[in-house]
């Protein structure tokens, strides 16, 4: 089984839906998908990932199952070290704060610290793959312990429209890493597409591997650059990306 999970376009945070720039990279996208056979298709709640996936299941004709689980993990709120008045998401912490807690580095671990407890990390974490896995299974794969029984293999295809921060919550799930290294280890650009397959290498027993992670070949091949959207500042001179 594969699948592909799609981060929403250039987002309007505040609105929760695209910007202008947003709208042409839901529709570049739209062209690549058409050429995808996908079983299925997923769609989180939020605006900005409806809005992206709605060009895709036009031009495909299709329609998407809408799960709660699937809007941003914004939901844990807290006060990391660099937040001084209000809570704020439960990533993008400066380097300094996080890399010095070793439990942050923990599969199991890394949402128990006192500052995760705050936001209720645990329940909301839990509720995610709770859903998640429960859908895996309906479509064959069953977890047990850190793998999953290939009770009904396939080479199925389902496409999931969310959010950077879910999106490494559930890949991290599923290859048994810490979300936190996943939210500062990795990007995902507007409207990239991370591709996971399922490996059998002995009947009945499957795990999921990476193929490709954040890929926007149907940004580049249209000329049109990435966002900057979950990326920071390259150089610390750089006064027109983003620092904090």
């Amino acid at each position: 089984m594969k699948l592909l999970f799609i981060r929403h376009g250039d987002p309007n945070y505040e609105k929760d839906c695209l910007t202008e720039l947003g709208k042409k990279e839901a529709a570049l996208l739209a062209e690549r998908m058409a050429h995808t056979e996908v079983t299925e298709f997923f769609v989180s709640p939020m605006g900005r990932a409806r809005e992206t996936a709605q060009p895709t299941l036009d031009k495909v004709g299709r329609t998407a199952t809408m799960y709660p689980w699937l809007q941003e993990f914004s939901n844990v709120q807290i006060m990391r070290p660099s937040d001084t008045v209000t809570p704020g998401i439960a990533w993008d912490w400066l380097p300094a704060d996080w890399t010095k807690v070793p439990d942050y580095y923990d599969k199991d671990k890394w949402c128990d610290t006192e500052i995760m407890k705050q936001g209720h990390a645990r329940e909301e974490y839990e509720k995610v793959i709770e859903g998640f896995d429960k859908l895996l299974g309906e479509h064959g794969y069953v977890r047990e312990n850190n793998y999953y029984r290939a009770e009904k293999p396939n080479r199925d295809t389902l496409a999931f429209f969310c959010h950077f921060g879910l999106e490494c919550v559930l890949i991290g799930h599923l290859i048994g890493v810490s979300p936190m290294v996943l939210w500062h280890g990795m990007c995902a650009a507007p409207t990239s597409i991370t591709e996971v397959n399922t490996e059998e290498r002995r009947p009945g027993i499957a795990s999921f591997r990476v193929s490709q992670f954040g890929d926007i070949h149907h940004l580049q091949a249209a000329g049109e650059k990435p966002s900057l959207h979950a990326r920071f500042c390259e150089t610390y001179d750089n006064m027109d990306e983003r620092h904090d």
